[in-house]
């Protein structure tokens, strides 16, 4: 596997999760009673408690996406310039 094929790989990765993220936020906020109410039922969860357990969620998967996917491909990127 050469570096490009990686760079290409990571790259999308960014893409697609940083997509999902949004989409995410979004859903959240334009569904917030309907998510907030279904999850309380689902799992037994104080409705109190869900919009923290949410923004809690949404961060953690912004720092994945930004230590997993973003950081190895500026690194990649970096990389393919200097050499």
């Amino acid at each position: 596997m050469t570096i490009e094929t990686l760079t290409a790989f990571f790259g999308w990765c960014s893409v697609l999760n940083v997509g999902l993220l949004i989409f995410t936020v979004l859903a959240l906020l334009v569904m917030r009673n309907f998510a907030v109410k279904t999850h309380s039922q689902m799992f037994g969860v104080n409705p109190d408690d869900l919009p923290k357990m949410y923004f809690t969620y949404v961060a953690n998967y912004k720092i994945a996406i930004i230590m997993l996917n973003i950081v190895p491909y500026c690194a990649l990127k970096i990389m393919l310039m200097t050499s």
